[in-house]
């Protein structure tokens, strides 16, 4: 008796489904790929329950006729491939022809489609991959599957499905993973009625659904990648360090427009940004790599996850080129691309200029005293110097004497300028009262610092981000002492997402929100609604304000003074200051921030700007000049 039998094209079916259909987002993955080779324009996921009760995929494509309505659910039934030579060059997302039949056999299964100018629609529907009931419908547009009761029928496999919030979002990134890969094509996710997803096609600045996907504060910080070779071609874009995540989820490769997370191109890329970023932190980039369909192996892998290339050290050599090209050249710092000086009309950088300044002072000092400036001016983003005297909070004395409450000590050391922002005590502890009015404004460097002729003949180098934040900090805190409590709010009205852990931070630390001026209240799941904020916050970015505020907010429980709000109000007085300083001051407004530096207190540390201006005496200069 022969023990050796064919199995059932239904049990065939259901095998194939363990390895095409692992859950919910491999049909949605599958799906929208047919959608993308049907040459659609717009794509739309709808999705309840996580994906697992029901899955719709519509598209404009260019839709079925009948017979191939129902071919498609046969097994190895492509529209793809026709011959073996055709398996060695494959330029289309799908090609096994195992997807529908799969997806079919484990879900109660609709297939709506139409040809373009068809007077008639098909539509085809399939239970637990039984024989398929085929039908008229209205013509339409392209095609329309839903899936219901995935695995309905296979209860072992459904049984180890995750958390209907864990399978959604595993969907919602099959989504945004093909997004990317796609910015000519316009894609829309929701579920049950809310939006998970939104991107109109944007084929002309791909930035723009990076941005969709990763947060609008990523679009900035995104720099073109570009390197072409014999047979390879990496383009795409990689963000500044500036702009980085704690794990790698922010990284995109894709070969031929297929996602693939091939573990040397992740660790060519890490590589490549190692001596950028700081230790637990990982890049965020969409890279593209093209090569020839004949030298790359696409069916390595069920899910088409990996690949094998012919040259894959050449890809990788490509790879690490284009990256290290545009680290090097530092674009977010404001030097040129192909060089080290800015083009006409390019955006300048705070610490492109902080080091022009430094530059500058340290060889006219050289030059009379023979020993290198402290650093100028520590603002956010500036580059690491050499190590140098401390930039730290104020001692409040030699002798416990020191800087006083509100004055501003000066910083020369043996043999340097001083500059404010470190105290030497017992000398230029504190500049004469009316310092800061005195000073008359000549001009601006750099489209951003301030240069001032300083009593006494002195040349002054002013900090326009390290002297607002001083001067916000001084107020927030004062009005926090007098115990009256902020001034009163700005409009400022917002919904925003917030990661869990900054959202349940911010929910507990409603008080002492209050405290310092901000109406800040759930609005379900990890949204927020932030309604009014402090003066002088109205414009500031509110994500990056509350992610740092929730991180700076005191432990719940504990007594809200000045001591234990400290850290909160640097927080604000630091993104104020950003804020302000976005643009060059106006003469009316350099004046008004001087007047409030001679009434500001410099004991206190600040996030950033320690250093408020750099003072040079007039007299060396002309000493050198001669």
């Amino acid at each position: 008796m022969a023990r050796i039998a064919r199995l059932s094209d239904v049990l065939i079916n259901k095998i194939a489904a363990g390895e095409v259909v692992e859950r919910p987002a491999s049909v949605v993955k599958e799906l929208v790929e047919n959608s993308l080779d049907a040459e659609a324009s717009t794509i739309r996921v709808e999705l309840e329950g996580g994906g697992v009760d029901r899955i719709i995929v519509s598209d404009d494509g260019h839709g079925m006729g009948r017979q191939d309505a129902v071919a498609c659910l046969e097994r190895h039934a492509t529209s793809k491939l026709r011959e073996l030579d055709d398996l060695f060059h494959i330029d289309s997302m799908g090609f096994r022809g195992e997807a529908i039949p799969a997806i079919a056999s484990v879900s109660r299964f609709t297939l709506h489609t139409a040809e373009v100018g068809a007077e008639v629609g098909t539509r085809v529907v399939v239970e637990g991959g039984g024989p398929p009931l085929v039908e008229d419908a209205p013509p339409r547009t392209g095609t329309v599957i839903t899936v219901e009761d995935l695995f309905f029928n296979v209860p072992a496999r459904r049984k180890f499905l995750r958390r209907g919030d864990t399978e959604l979002k595993h969907a919602e990134e099959a989504v945004v993973r093909l997004a990317l890969a796609y910015p000519e094509v316009g894609f829309f996710a929701s579920h049950e009625g809310a939006t998970l997803f939104s991107s109109a096609a944007c084929p002309d600045d791909p930035r723009e659904r990076i941005a969709a996907a990763l947060g609008p504060t990523a679009h900035p910080h995104l720099f073109p990648v570009e390197e072409r070779r014999l047979g390879v071609t990496v383009t795409g874009y990689a963000a500044s360090p500036e702009f980085t995540f704690n794990n790698a989820r922010g990284l995109y490769t894709y070969v031929n427009r297929r996602y693939v997370r091939d573990r040397g191109l992740i660790g060519t890329i890490q590589r490549a940004y190692q001596d950028f970023l700081a230790s637990g932190r990982q890049p965020v980039v969409v890279l593209h790599i093209d090569v020839d369909p004949r030298a790359v192996d696409v069916n390595v892998h069920p899910q088409k996850l990996e690949v094998r290339f012919a040259d894959a050290r050449g890809v990788q050599e490509a790879l690490t080129a284009a990256l290290t090209r545009m680290l090097r050249a530092a674009p977010w710092l404001g030097a040129a691309a192909d060089a080290n000086v800015p083009q006409p009309g390019q955006p300048r950088e705070a610490a492109h200029y902080a080091q022009a300044v430094e530059r500058f002072l340290t060889r006219a000092q050289e030059a009379t005293w023979g020993a290198p400036l402290p650093t100028a001016m520590d603002a956010p983003g500036a580059p690491s110097a050499p190590p140098r005297a401390p930039l730290g909070p104020f001692p409040t004395g030699p002798a416990g004497q020191g800087a006083r409450p509100g004055a501003l000590p000066f910083a020369p050391g043996a043999g340097q300028a001083p500059a404010f922002g470190q105290a030497q005590p017992q000398l230029n502890e504190a500049p004469p009262p009316g310092y800061f009015a005195a000073l008359r404004p000549m001009g601006l460097l750099g489209g951003r610092f301030h240069v001032c002729e300083g009593p006494g003949g002195t040349l002054v180098v002013l900090d326009p981000h390290a002297a607002l934040e001083r001067a916000r900090l001084t107020g927030y805190l004062r009005a926090l002492e007098d115990g009256k409590g902020p001034p009163a709010p700005s409009l400022f009205g917002t919904t925003l997402e917030m990661p869990l852990p900054a959202a349940k931070a911010l929910v507990e630390g409603r008080e002492a929100l209050t405290r310092l001026g901000f109406d800040v209240e759930p609005f379900g799941g990890t949204t927020v609604a932030l309604k009014t904020a402090p003066p002088g916050l109205e414009g500031a970015d509110a994500r990056s304000l509350l992610e740092a505020l929730a991180r700076a907010l005191p432990p719940k429980g504990a007594t809200l003074d000045a001591v234990s709000l400290a850290e909160a109000v640097r927080v604000m007085a630091c993104h104020a200051a950003r804020r302000a300083s976005a643009t060059p001051l106006t003469d009316a407004q350099l004046r008004a921030l001087l007047g409030e530096l001679d009434r500001a207190d410099f004991h206190p540390p600040c996030i950033h700007g320690t250093v408020v201006v750099l003072e040079m005496p007039l007299l060396e200069l002309e000493r050198r000049a001669r």
